[in-house]
């Protein structure tokens, strides 16, 4: 569940506000082991998903760094290129 949830730092142009909510919705869901709570839970459910990404916008907006940022579409083919090897496929055409 958590495999979606990737490094939102550093990159340009910055990580946008629904990539950010959507790494919290994946933290949570992996921490509560709902991938969709009850109707019980769900208010809980919600606020969860606000305050981390809350917290995650204040941490990636506080973070400094001298390297140059990363680019995303480069990042994706790195990270193709990495599970071809790990599943033993080849490269998608």
């Amino acid at each position: 569940m958590c495999r979606n949830i990737r490094t939102l730092f550093n990159f340009e142009p910055p990580a946008t506000e629904q990539e950010i909510r959507e790494a919290s919705l994946q933290f949570v869901r992996k921490l509560s082991g709902f991938t969709a709570p009850s109707k019980a839970n769900e208010a809980a459910f919600q606020q969860a998903v606000a305050e981390v990404a809350a917290s995650a916008t204040v941490l990636i907006r506080s973070l400094t760094t001298t390297s140059t940022p990363r680019d995303r579409e480069v990042e994706a083919v790195k990270a193709k290129a990495r599970s071809a090897t790990r599943f033993g496929r080849g490269l998608p055409d």
